[in-house]
């Protein structure tokens, strides 16, 4: 009996170390097929745009070769005229913002990885080409028909290799420009985490602002901070995609009880990659250097009846619509807690400048969502 016992036990353990493998093995052979891809699209496209730029090839050309090409590979999916002229703009938008200037020849479209894997190393490192590799074409057109600055670019792309980022979770922190918002919330995190490695993970895992164009508030002229938050709760899968990765949600109005008396959390989370809770507290109105003093009991009593032994001392987050970063700077810094304040951004709100994020391309992520698919 012992021996059958010890028998299925290293039977369980093959059977654990094999599918580790397993899962391995297509994890690489997914990302080296992603590499291939984007490298035969970075081909393609550079080859298109030597002929269609010189006036080699006329008006038309591209939708004569996508017809001609179905014919010649039955079932071929991606090479559509408006894919195709993605490939060229995927091509010309690297080489301009990396300045390669080798010329392809016309006659040389062989799949090269190194066109991808070996660009200057004076601008790119290996974990950049690394992650480039990794994100899919999809992505990439995202990002570079919303982004303009290398620099930005670079931020999504390696956001979205690092945490396995879907399209829409990359399209909802385009929408809430990100970049510009992330890791700039005005906090006290020097003063109150004693790790500086612990203090640089929550700085970026903040921003100052966060857009929340997907919640329905029934009465946009008239409302308060439960219904805010009671809109937050009925979407909270895109609310936890727009905190960002790491967030998980525990419960809103989160019950303490001190001494007899109750309290309620606004919301209450975890996020892993600070090993700790985060509460987030919801105002209506603009920044009141009074609010953070009910935020502040709220974490001791979170620290003392609810943190675990082995967690990070609790955050707070006060969102409101409107502060001034100079208040809360001064009001955050007498504080012995970990805090922060930002700001949230309604749909009846958007200013025309995020509006014009919203639309897609024409036709253009349909296309390539097919295209990413068949690959």
């Amino acid at each position: 009996m012992e021996s059958f016992k010890q028998d299925l036990l290293a039977y369980r353990e093959a059977v654990q170390k094999i599918k580790s493998a397993i899962l391995q093995n297509r994890y690489r052979v997914a990302v080296n097929a992603n590499a291939e891809m984007l490298s035969l699209y970075y081909g393609v496209g550079k080859y298109i745009s030597a002929n269609t730029r010189s006036g080699k090839w006329g008006t038309g050309a591209l939708e004569t070769i996508s017809n001609q090409l179905q014919g010649e590979i039955s079932g071929l999916r991606g090479f559509s005229p408006s894919n195709m002229k993605n490939m060229r703009m995927f091509y010309e938008q690297w080489a301009s913002a990396l300045e390669l200037n080798r010329q392809l020849a016309t006659g040389d479209l062989g799949s090269d990885i190194a066109q991808i894997r070996q660009l200057p190393t004076g601008e790119l490192n290996e974990s950049k080409i690394s992650a480039f590799c990794r994100v899919g074409f999809t992505h990439h057109m995202e990002i570079l028909t919303k982004c303009k600055a290398i620099e930005e670019r670079w931020y999504y792309i390696l956001r979205c290799a690092d945490e396995f980022w879907s399209v829409e979770n990359l399209k909802n922190h385009l929408r809430a420009n990100e970049y510009a918002t992330y890791g700039s919330l005005p906090n006290n995190f020097k003063l109150t985490i004693p790790d500086e490695k612990t203090v640089a993970i929550a700085t970026r895992s903040f921003r100052d602002e966060y857009l929340l164009d997907y919640i329905d508030i029934k009465e946009p002229d008239d409302y308060n901070e439960r219904d805010v938050e009671n809109a937050i709760v009925a979407k909270i899968t895109k609310f936890v995609m727009t905190m960002g990765e790491g967030f998980s949600f525990i419960k809103n109005q989160y019950r303490l009880l001190v001494d007899e008396e109750e309290f309620f959390v606004d919301m209450l989370f975890y996020e892993r990659n600070l090993q700790c809770l985060v509460a987030i507290e919801l105002k209506k109105d603009k920044f009141r250097p009074a609010d953070l003093g009910q935020l502040s009991f709220y974490l001791s009593a979170l620290d003392k009846y609810v943190r675990k032994p082995n967690e990070n001392r609790t955050i707070g987050i006060l969102l409101c619509q409107e502060m001034k970063k100079t208040v809360v700077e001064l009001a955050v810094q007498d504080y012995d807690k970990p805090m922060g304040v930002a700001t949230y951004r309604l749909g009846t709100g958007i200013p025309e400048p995020y509006k014009a994020l919203v639309p897609l391309i024409d036709g253009v992520q349909q296309i390539l969502s097919d295209s990413e698919d068949s690959e």
